[in-house]
């Protein structure tokens, strides 16, 4: 059994309201518009979450000059740095806990577009939204898979190149940071083990995370890793 199966009560309820919706739209559509309801409920931890990076990053000076300061005295670093964020409010973790609160909600939608029910049987431009990529047949279902992973990939390089110059702004680059900017097109090869729905469903709330994290960060130096779920 599956460790997710603990989120079959609220995939149900996510079930009857899709369900719901493809009786007036089709299926395909309706797990759009779901996929854009539940991001705009959530979009008020977003706001928090970035608030949060955008408190971190203001500090990131501060708290970098601290480090080099008492880099061989770390008691007395962890205690510059404590004193730090209370004199300035602020919380080295502001920004993770929105962020963590929203897995459980990806997750349900996860489950619901890749475990069998009949929202499945349902088909977009004639693939039935069951359908991995492995069992296409024919130009016009493998050309429905090509688009969605278009789609992906574009999303994929936007925030491809803004985490590039996120990452080249830094004056203390990480360890690895070269590689982060790489994980940006990991949703497109996630896609690729997942039927229709669910590639639908990434390429929908992949387009929101970009264009939600371009709006909140506008006009600041956005973060070098995103989450696109």
């Amino acid at each position: 059994m599956s460790v997710l199966a603990v989120l079959d009560p609220a995939v149900t309820v996510a079930h009857d309201a899709v369900s719901a919706i493809a009786h007036v739209l089709p299926a395909a559509l309706a797990i759009v518009l779901f996929t854009v309801c539940v991001r705009l409920a959530l979009h008020p931890l977003a706001r928090a979450a970035a608030r949060g990076e955008k408190a971190r990053a203001e500090l990131a000076p501060k708290v970098a000059e601290l480090n080099r300061k008492y880099r061989n005295r770390p008691e007395k670093q962890r205690e510059a740095l404590a004193e730090l964020y209370r004199k300035e409010q602020a919380s080295p973790f502001a920004g993770c806990l929105p962020m963590l609160i929203q897995i459980p909600f990806f997750s349900v939608m996860y489950r619901l577009f890749t475990t069998p029910n009949d929202l499945l049987d349902h088909t977009l431009f004639g693939v039935p939204l069951g359908l991995h990529v492995g069992a296409a047949h024919g130009a016009a279902q493998v050309a429905v898979f090509v688009v969605l992973y278009a789609g992906l990939a574009a999303v994929g390089y936007v925030n491809y190149r803004r985490a590039r110059r996120a990452a080249a702004a830094q004056t203390t680059p990480q360890p690895g940071a070269r590689l982060l900017p790489y994980l940006s097109f990991g949703s497109v090869l996630f896609a690729l083990l997942v039927p229709v729905a669910a590639a639908l469903y990434l390429v929908t709330t992949s387009v929101w995370s970009t264009a939600e994290r371009a709006w909140l960060h506008r006009g600041a130096q956005a973060p070098a890793t995103a989450l696109a779920v």
